[in-house]
């Protein structure tokens, strides 16, 4: 499966719920969902019949989307996930969630996880002193992320840092204004993972 490629709105529709892959536009009164709440398509506003496995599939998908993995990175995620004691569920949104992506979007350097994404692709992170620009780049615990110096001038983060504080940052990460730098304190457990995402339809699916 190549990299979604069209309009990210259709999949907020698709999943009847906001799934927040544009920033600040999903908040505002232009995004398409506050106008068009029902599926894209043709047959969008018919009822379609929720069987089990199309609310498992759903639930997966949201994954999907909201993380922004293929479906191939998915499932080795997923089998990752149930090698770790504990519960399965919860182990592949911990995965999931400690991808430097999703880090830098938490730590509101970002203001989608695409944007993340393209940051990280792009070279402007250091992890623990080194340059990485790989989005999928799992952090562990004691790490510590930071803009590159040669970074800081450019508007990404020039405008990230003039709104430092006006998110929300989970406890498991901290952020340091002055030097654009993100320390990673532990791994998140479920209870403060705000995703809405029910893992346990994404383990009965995988579980066929």
């Amino acid at each position: 499966m190549a990299r979604y490629t069209d309009a990210d709105c259709k999949r907020c529709r698709r999943e009847k719920m906001k799934l927040f892959l544009k920033g600040a536009k999903c908040e505002s009164p232009k995004c398409p969902f506050e106008k068009r709440p029902y599926p894209p398509g043709q047959h969008g506003r018919g009822r379609s019949k929720e069987s089990e496995y199309l609310l498992q599939l759903r639930e997966k998908q949201k994954a999907t989307r909201m993380y922004g993995v293929l479906e191939k990175q998915f499932s080795n995620y997923y089998k990752e996930a149930k090698t770790l004691p504990g519960k399965t569920g919860e182990n592949l949104l911990v995965l999931l969630e400690s991808r430097l992506d999703n880090v830098v979007f938490r730590a509101g350097f970002a203001k989608s996880r695409d944007m993340a994404r393209q940051l990280v692709t792009h070279g402007h992170f250091l992890v623990n002193g080194h340059k990485v620009n790989i989005p999928s780049y799992r952090v562990s615990p004691n790490d510590v992320i930071e803009v590159r110096k040669s970074s800081l001038e450019m508007t990404p983060f020039i405008v990230a840092h003039a709104e430092i504080g006006e998110k929300t940052v989970p406890a498991w990460l901290e952020v340091v204004p002055s030097r654009m730098r993100i320390l990673v304190h532990s791994l998140p457990a479920r209870a403060v993972i705000d995703t809405q995402v029910q893992e346990q339809l994404i383990v009965e699916l995988y579980s066929k």
